[in-house]
Parts: structure tokens; sequence; C-alpha cells
């Protein structure tokens, strides 16, 4: 018999603000957190908009000589998991360090390290690169900066599939406690993408909004005006937990973890087939051991791209039948933009606080809906439903696709 794993704590680093509060109740208001990017002057670009996160000093959860070795998106991960303990009431002690692990992943890595060390090297000759260049960049540093910093012995890993990568790492996750392999999971993923190069790669791809004169509606999932994602950054981290090892040092919970669905649409790099997403649900369906009708809300990938949203309808009835029109489903992406490797994150997180509050978020600016996107994204308002079950949907690049199944928890 499979161990039971339930989410004790969350860790949200996301456009709406730095801690779960601000993310939380800027998701239930319905506030978008797309401005004009603030980090450097993006004049040149196509797209000059997205979700930035400017409250977080990293000061707050890492030395300085740390933070000067380390990418922004180390730091999320770093503030997010501190954040996530926290919530959790967790301390990693000496007897219980061996069996917590780390699986803290990222679709880029440290593209701003990337991008400063081949800047300097092409400028001013390799001798100028930095020594901390590696360690800062590679995609699973992440974890073990987050291993390292809490004193996490147990499995270490990090799984760098696209827009996929965190909502994977949560389900590896919860295998691994399931199968025995560890106690704890710190789980998630973090991304720090908002820069020239990356804007301008999506851009050459016509991927991105050029909505630019109106940020704050340029995200807008499911809306025949939608013209791209706008993208995100930040962290979100989920403390999850063998069941027995929560209620020994009394945690609460927020939902239980109680399905994992994987697939690949085996079709093309970019664009989606009907047949992945369909066999990723009905895997976590299976694994959670549900019917169709047992779900009472998605968290869709829900990107504001042409293809994504409407393949994701067409995936959901093809899955849900005829209940798929009474089914409640919304784009937290509206909000925080796309988050790519951390956006799973965030999502499960989002979920499961919907589990636990009985507030489905909404999905913004969902104006004039696409006619062949005709199901209830919950449109522009939160609503109060008190729901028992729910999925959150993650599909990247690649064709590789996740989807959760959470539970609210009943002892």
């Amino acid at each position: 018999m499979k161990r039971r794993v339930v989410v004790t704590g969350v860790g949200l680093i996301t456009p709406l603000g730095t801690g779960n509060e601000k993310s939380w109740k800027g998701i239930c208001e319905g506030y978008p957190g797309i401005r004009r990017i603030q980090k450097f002057d993006p004049s040149v670009l196509k797209t000059q908009i997205a979700g930035e996160v400017l409250d977080l000093d990293p000061v707050d959860f890492m030395d300085p000589k740390e933070i000067r070795r380390s990418d922004p998106f180390i730091q999320y991960a770093v503030a997010a998991t501190q954040l996530a303990l926290n919530d959790a009431g967790l301390e990693i002690t000496e007897d219980i360090s061996p069996n917590v692990g780390t699986f803290v992943s990222s679709g880029i890595g440290g593209l701003d390290s990337f991008q400063k060390n081949v800047i300097e090297m092409h400028e001013r000759g390799p001798a100028r690169v930095s020594p901390f260049f590696i360690p800062s960049m590679i995609a699973n540093m992440a974890s073990g900066y987050v291993s390292i910093f809490f004193h996490a012995k147990g499995p270490n890993s990090c799984t760098t599939t696209a827009c996929a990568a965190s909502a994977h790492a949560i389900g590896d996750a919860a295998k691994i406690i399931e199968r025995g392999d560890a106690d704890v999971m710190i789980a998630g993923g973090t991304e720090a993408p908002i820069l020239p190069v990356a804007i301008a790669g999506f851009n050459a791809m016509r991927a991105l909004s050029t909505r630019n004169e109106e940020p704050h509606r340029a995200s807008r999932p499911f809306d025949k005006e939608r013209d791209g994602f706008v993208m995100g950054e930040g962290a979100g981290i989920l403390i999850l937990e063998e069941i027995e090892f929560a209620k020994r040092h009394r945690a609460r919970v927020y939902a239980e973890v109680i399905g994992y669905g994987m697939s690949s649409d085996a079709y093309h790099i970019t664009s989606p087939s009907l047949d992945g997403p369909v066999r990723c649900m009905r895997r976590a369906l299976r694994d959670a051991q549900l019917n169709p009708e047992d779900i009472d809300y998605i968290n869709a990938h829900g990107t504001s791209t042409p293809q994504n949203d409407v393949n994701e309808t067409r995936a959901v009835k093809e899955v849900f039948n005829s209940y798929a029109y009474r089914l409640p489903i919304s784009s937290t992406k509206s909000m925080t933009g796309h988050l790519l490797g951390a956006a799973g994150g965030i999502e499960a997180a989002f979920t499961v606080l919907a589990l636990y509050n009985g507030i489905i978020p909404p999905t913004i600016n969902l104006e004039f809906p696409d006619p062949e996107c005709d199901l209830d994204y919950v449109p522009n308002e939160a609503r109060e439903l008190k729901i028992k079950t729910a999925l959150s949907n993650s599909f990247g690049f690649g064709g590789t696709n996740a989807s959760l199944a959470f539970k609210r928890f009943e002892d």
C-alpha cells in the first residue's frame, strides 16, 4: 500500500508579490501582476511587458556573499523554500535531515548568469569569466542550493522539462515519499527569465503578446483577442510530507496529493497535440482512482496563446465529455503571466490554496470568449465554492506533459 502524501507548506515568490498572502490575495482579487519591464530598458523589443518580481530583497534570505555568487533563479528558490518551511512550521534538524529531500526544477536555469558571462567574455576576454558562472547557471543548482542551505540530505533532483518542469518535480517528489525514500520533500520550481535575449527569442517565435500599451490586459487566456503569452518570473515551492510524519509535528495540511500523470505528445517541438494532454489527465485520474466526474476544478495550463488554449479546451472535452461544461476551469496565468519552468509550482500552490480556502481563482481579461473555448473558465471574478478535488495541468515544449491531482484533506 502506497504511503499518503500531504501538502503542509507553501512558499510563493510571484509577480503579485513576495509571500503567500500577497500572491493569494492578488489571485483572489483578480489583480494583474503584468507591467512594463522595469529591470532593463525594453524599448528595442517587440514585447516590452512582463510579470516581474520587484519587491524581493534577497538579503532577507541569503548572505550577501552568496547573493553575489548566485543567479536570481537560485535566490528565488531559496527565498520561496524559507517561506514554505516557515508556513509548514518545519525545522530540518539533524535527526530528520537524511529523510528530507529537494526536487526544485527550472526550465532554463541561470540565464542571467549566462548572458552576463557571454558578454563579458566577448568584450573583455576569457579571463573575465566568473568562476561562479557554471554553478550559477546550471538548472539543478537551485535544488542544490536549497539542499545545502536547509541541510536536506535526502534525494536531490531536478527536472528540466520546459513549462512542465515544476509540475514534474512535485509529482516525482510525491512518488519518492510514496515509495518510502523520504518523509519530506521540498518540491516545486523557479525561473528568472526576464532578460532581453529571452524576450527576443520568444518574439522571434511570435509567442509573446505585444499589447504593450495595456500590460494589465495582455494575458487573456481563452479570449479571442489573445495574441500570445506574457512572460513571468518567480518561484513556487510546496512542502510535501508523509501523512504520519506530518501528524507527529502537528502540521496544518492544505491538501493531499493523490494523482500524477505524465505523457509525451511525440508530435512537434512547439505545437501541442490533442492526444498527449488527454492521456496525461487520464493517467492522473487513474493514479488518483477517480472518475472524471469526481474532479471539481482544473487549474489550466491556459497560456493565452492561440494554439494552446484551443487544444487544452478540446483535451478537457475529450477526457470529461459532457461533464466538461459543468466543470470550473481557470488560468491563473492571466494574472501572473507564464513563469515557464516555475509555472507548475505556483499553479499547484494556487490549486491547493483553492481547495483549502474554498475559493476558485478567476481567469481575468476574459472579455470576448473564443467560440472554440466554450467551457466555464470562471471569468473575471473569483468564485466561492467548496471543492473536494482538483487537477493542475502543465504542458511544455517538446511535447512534455504533467497533470497533478489534489484532494481536500480528510483524515
